[in-house]
C-alpha cells in the first residue's frame, strides 16, 4: 500500500531506470512450519509433483535432494562454530541494520542544507527536531519528534560509487581481496556467538540483494565460504513471512517431518547424489535447517499473525514496514544480526525491482509520495515498539545505506551517486543518544570533519555486540579499524 503525501510539481519526465536482464529467480519460495496452517500470515507452501498447495506435508527425498543443493547458499548456519559464546561484557544482546539499498539522500533526511543554492538544497522544507539546534527534511515529522533517542552520523564515506561495490564495502568494511570479498560484519558476528534453532544472521529479501547487473558480493560469508551467508527471509506488505531457500516437495506424510531418523535417512540416500563438496555443506547445515522448521520458538518469531493488528499498522502496510516488525520479533527472540532491507534491488522500476534508493530520475516526487513517509513512519514504529518492549538497551540499531547523493541536482531534476559524504542514524545498546557527529560542508558534498569509513562502522558495532578488536584480530577481518567513540 502506497503512503501518499502531496507531490511537489517539479517536472522531471524522464522515465526510470532501463530493465536490466539480472536473473530473478535466485530462489524458490516457500514456507515453513509444520503447524503454521493455522496462521494466515505464516505461508506454508508445499509442492505435491507439480502442483503448489498449501498444506502442512512434511519433507520429501527430493525436497531434501533440492535443499542440500541450495541451503548453504541460503543458510550457512551450523558453520557458526558452537563453541564461541558471545562476550558477558557485549551491550548489544542483538543488532539491527536496517539497509536502505540504493542510496538515500543525505540533503532530503538528515543533513539538510536550507541555505545552500536551490540546485543543492532542493524543494522540500526543513523542520526542527527535539535535538536543539537540529533540523531534519520536512518529510520526516516522527523521527524529528525522536531525535532524542538517537543519533546521527552526518560524515560518512564510502570507496566506491558503484552500488555493488560501495555495497559490499559498507557491510564488510573493505574492498575484495585477491581472495574475494571479506565477510559481512552478520556472518562474523554470528560466527562469534554461535548457532541455535534461530539462525546467527537472518537478512530479510528474497535473495541475495543486488542491482540490476547482479547479487551484491559481499551480502554474506565473502571468502569465508557460502556457508557463513546469511538465512534469507521474505516478508510481503500484508506480513506473508516466507524462506526463499527451502522448497518442500512431494513424499513424507506430516507426521514423519518429526521422525528423526526417517529424514536423516532419506538425507543419507540423497546425500549420494550430490557431488563431494555438495555434500560437504549439506551436511553441515541440516541439523540447523531440521531445527528451524521444527522448533516452536523458531515458527512464533516468524509468525506475524502473532501481532495485533494495531501493532501491525503501526509500522505501515508495506514490506518494509512488516520487515520491520519482523526485525523486532527476530532480535527480541535472541537472533544476533538482522539485517532489515528496504528492498532487494536498487532499481526504482517494475517488477521485480521494486522502489529501492536509486532515484536517477523523479527522486523528490518518489521521496515524497512513497519512500520518506513509509521509512518515517516505519522506522518510528520501530523506535517506539523496542523502547516500550525494553528492547533498546539490548539491541544496536543502525540505519544506512551504501552511499548518499549528489548534492547538485541532475538534469532530470533529481540526484545521482554519492559516496564522497552521507548519513547514518545509530541508536540502542550503549549509543548515546541526541548526537550529532561529524559537520559537512555548506553545500553537503565534503566532510569538514573527520569522515567515517565502513570499517569504522563495522568495527563499532561489532565492538559493542561483544566482538573486541582481539577477536576481530583473530578472525582477521577489521584489523586496526577504530571504533566510533564519538556515539558511545
Amino acid at each position: 500500500m502506497r503512503e501518499a503525501v502531496s507531490k511537489r510539481g517539479l517536472g522531471a519526465t524522464a522515465g526510470l531506470p532501463s530493465s536490466a536482464t539480472f536473473d530473478t529467480t535466485l530462489l524458490d519460495e516457500l514456507a515453513v512450519a509444520p503447524d503454521a496452517c493455522s496462521s494466515p500470515v505464516l505461508k506454508p507452501l508445499v509442492e505435491v509433483g507439480n502442483f503448489a498447495t498449501r498444506s502442512c506435508a512434511g519433507i520429501s527425498r527430493r525436497a531434501l535432494l533440492r535443499a542440500a543443493a541450495s541451503v548453504p547458499v541460503g543458510l550457512g548456519l551450523s558453520a557458526f562454530a558452537p563453541g564461541a559464546c558471545a562476550s558477558e561484557l557485549a551491550k548489544a544482546r542483538s543488532v539491527l541494520v536496517v539497509w536502505l539499498w540504493g542510496g538515500p539522500s543525505h540533503l532530503d533526511m538528515f543533513d539538510p542544507k536550507p541555505a545552500a543554492p536551490a540546485e543543492y538544497r532542493g524543494p522540500f522544507s526543513t523542520i526542527a527536531t527535539r535535538t536543539p539546534g537540529i533540523r531534519c527534511g520536512e518529510l520526516l515529522p516522527r523521527l524529528a519528534q525522536r531525535s532524542d533517542r538517537y543519533s546521527l552520523v552526518r560524515t560518512n564515506r564510502n570507496l566506491s560509487a558503484d552500488h555493488l561495490v560501495a555495497g559490499s564495502v559498507g557491510l564488510t568494511g573493505a574492498l575484495a581481496g585477491p581472495a574475494g570479498h571479506p565477510p559481512n560484519f552478520g556472518s562474523i558476528l554470528a560466527r562469534h556467538r554461535g548457532g541455535g534453532d534461530l539462525p546467527g544472521f537472518i537478512s530479510m529479501s528474497r535473495g541475495p540483494i543486488a542491482d540490476g547487473r547482479a547479487p551484491m558480493e559481499g551480502y554474506g560469508g565473502g571468502t569465508w565460504g557460502k556457508a557463513y551467508d546469511p538465512f534469507l527471509v521474505d516478508c510481503s506488505a500484508e506480513g506473508q513471512v516466507e524462506i526463499p531457500a527451502l522448497r518442500l516437495l512431494d513424499g513424507l506424510s506430516p507426521n514423519r517431518l518429526t521422525d528423526r531418523r526417517t529424514l536423516l535417512a532419506e538425507f543419507d540416500a540423497g546425500r549420494r547424489a550430490l557431488d563431494a563438496s555438495s555434500a560437504r555443506q549439506w551436511s553441515g547445515t541440516f541439523d540447523q535447517a531440521y531445527a528451524l522448521l521444527t522448533s516452536p520458538d523458531a515458527r512464533r518469531a516468524l509468525d506475524l499473525a502473532r501481532e495485533v493488528d494495531r501493532t501491525r499498522h503501526r509500522y505501515g502496510h508495506t514490506s518494509f514496514g512488516q520487515s520491520c516488525l519482523l526485525g523486532r520479533r527476530l532480535v527480541e527472540a535472541g537472533v544476533p544480526y538482522v539485517q532489515v532491507n528496504w528492498s532487494q534491488y536498487v532499481e526504482v522500476g517494475p517488477p521485480p525491482y521494486g522502489f529501492g534508493w536509486d532515484t536517477h530520475a523523479h527522486h523528490f516526487n518518489l521521496m515524497a509520495d512513497q519512500h520518506l513517509p513509509i521509512f518515517d513512519r516505519a522506522f518510528s514504529a520501530l523506535l517506539d515498539d523496542l523502547g516500550e518492549r525494553g528492547l533498546l538497551a539490548s539491541t544496536l540499531v543502525v540505519c544506512l545505506g551504501e552511499f548518499g547523493r549528489t548534492p547538485k541536482i541532475n538534469n532530470l531534476a533529481s540526484r545521482d551517486h554519492w559516496p564522497d559524504c552521507y548519513s547514518s542514524l545509530w541508536t540502542g545498546a550503549g549509543i548515546v543518544p541526541g548526537r550529532v557527529i561529524g559537520e559537512s560542508d555548506p553545500r553537503g558534498e565534503q566532510p569538514v570533519t573527520e569522515p567515517i569509513y565502513p570499517a569504522m562502522v563495522g568495527a563499532t558495532l561489532l565492538e559493542l555486540a561483544g566482538v573486541g578488536s582481539p577477536q576481530r584480530a583473530e578472525l582477521k577481518v577489521l584489523e586496526g579499524a577504530r571504533v566510533i567513540h564519538e556515539l558511545l
